[in-house]
């Protein structure tokens, strides 16, 4: 089987990843266990440029299919942060649960129609013959009051999803995976990978 390496470390998103890949005809690994262990600093403007950084840095080392993805959050009422910074929003080690805090603080007293939100997630490929592949995805619902739901990550437990009634940390993984903006991205690479193998 051919392998596909995803650049992350992040357990969480590589449990997601290999659950919408199944069926591609590759092992999904990820960067640890390629033996890839290096810092990649994401310093794009956007969530294509910063995935394409760290497909382009990884497949160099390896020479294998690699995939990389690039997600942020972006509230309207404030401009659409924390965007491309949402990971090093606050600071990269800060725990997500300052982060939520804070953003909910800043959205204090805003009404449910004025705290409209989405989940960008870019995804880049670059193959191992040198072309490269990008898809974006979108999740759209709006900030809540409070964390809530134990199940995602980051800011999982106060993006709330009207159609579900709950927040993307209250989703089951199979709903997660139906909705997200990372799993409708992966769909669509999936597609575009389908056709150029």
């Amino acid at each position: 089987m051919k392998r596909m390496i995803f650049a992350t470390g992040n357990a969480g998103k590589m449990k997601e990843i290999r659950m919408i890949m199944e069926g591609t005809g590759y092992e999904v690994i990820s960067m640890k266990e390629a033996g890839v262990d290096i810092e990649i600093e994401e310093n794009g403007s956007t969530y294509e440029e910063n995935a394409m950084i760290k497909a382009k840095v990884v497949a160099a080392i390896t020479g294998d299919t690699v995939l990389a993805d690039d997600s942020g959050l972006e509230i309207d009422y404030l401009n659409k942060e924390p965007g491309v910074q949402s990971a090093r929003y606050l600071g990269e080690d800060t725990p997500y649960a300052i982060k939520n805090a804070s953003l909910i603080s800043r959205l204090e007293g805003v009404p449910d129609e004025q705290r409209t939100a989405r989940f960008v997630c870019a995804i880049a490929a670059v193959l191992p013959d040198g072309r490269e592949l990008t898809t974006r995805a979108t999740i759209e619902g709006r900030i809540g009051y409070e964390e809530k739901g134990n199940h995602g990550f980051g800011y999982d437990p106060i993006f709330y999803v009207p159609e579900f009634g709950k927040t993307t940390a209250e989703l089951t993984e199979e709903e997660k995976n139906q909705v997200s903006h990372r799993g409708k991205a992966l769909e669509l690479m999936k597609k575009e990978l389908n056709r150029t193998i």
